[in-house]
């Protein structure tokens, strides 16, 4: 089911299914949030829990049991219930149930808040571990954004570029693909733009590890004024992605990471796992400035 929650600046259509955004568009009909063709990737901006990439081998273990899951996990493939709405916000929620529990064993409830404000649309991934354990989790984001973003033909691919209000030299994580290696990390200086090229992902994504800062990803481009700014707060990873020759990229801000090549597959020594108490709460915030 899409529901709408606008203001003056933005209408913005949210799928229950996954709880995720599916359009973003200004009041002169610019589109920002990728179409979902299937042809290079079905999906919008799927919201990613209870992990962030893949497991090794699909699997993982927790008090000697075995646990099978799909890169990114389940909550974008499952129906959220629409806990409240106003007109220019919204909250959705998934609840643990019996299916959730044959591939991750914790009792939770995952709160997505998505509110307007002008120009921005916020973001709160509200983790509630409703067990009687400590919870082991990473959760994130994976909004997708049309490059380019006008469809007239007055821009192309190559005009847009990712800038970084962030500067300085930060770690790469290097990847035998699906899997990090973080034997094989690199520096990497922020200080100057990435120009955007189909080539620069074919040999997948690229993560930069953030270690809990307040991190601002510009996307924009050489031709119009155009583009969208997304903050992310005491994010822990944050990942370029698009498909192969595909008209859009990914801005991802992660608070987890895929699994090591090198795991012993173990939940409690997953890289970039989080963790959290009986009754307490997780929240994961980004903002979307939209120009």
């Amino acid at each position: 089911m899409i529901k709408t929650i606008s203001n003056e600046h933005l209408k913005v259509k949210i799928n229950t299914h996954g709880a995720e955004i599916n359009s973003v568009k200004s009041t002169d009909g610019l589109e920002y949030i990728w179409s979902g063709d299937k042809k290079y990737w079905a999906r919008h901006a799927p919201i990613l829990f209870p992990i962030v990439g893949r497991l090794k081998d699909n699997q993982y273990t927790y008090d000697g049991k075995t646990y099978e899951m799909g890169q990114h996990g389940f909550a974008r493939d499952m129906e959220f219930h629409v806990l409240d709405q106003g007109s220019d916000w919204i909250d959705l929620q998934l609840v643990s149930n019996e299916e959730t529990k044959k591939m991750y064993p914790f009792a939770f409830k995952l709160v997505i808040h998505y509110q307007l404000d002008n120009h921005k649309l916020s973001t709160n991934i509200n983790v509630f571990n409703t067990d009687t354990k400590e919870m082991y989790f990473s959760v994130g984001a994976h909004p997708a954004f049309n490059v380019p973003l006008m469809n007239d033909g007055s821009e192309q691919y190559d005009d847009y570029s990712v800038k970084f209000a962030n500067k300085g030299t930060y770690d790469q994580i290097q990847f035998d693909v699906p899997y990090a290696n973080l034997e094989k990390v690199e520096k990497i200086e922020l200080d100057q733009p990435i120009k955007l090229s189909h080539e620069l992902f074919y040999d997948d994504a690229k993560v930069v590890e953030i270690k809990n800062e307040e991190f601002t990803t510009i996307l924009s481009n050489d031709v119009s004024d155009h583009g969208v700014s997304m903050t992310a707060y005491d994010i822990e990873y944050g990942g370029l992605w698009s498909a192969k020759d595909a008209p859009f990229v990914c801005l991802e801000p992660w608070w987890g990471i895929a699994d090591d090549v090198h795991t012993d597959g173990k939940i409690e020594h997953k890289v970039g796992i989080n963790k959290i108490s009986p009754d307490k709460k997780f929240t994961a915030k980004y903002d979307l400035l939209f120009f």
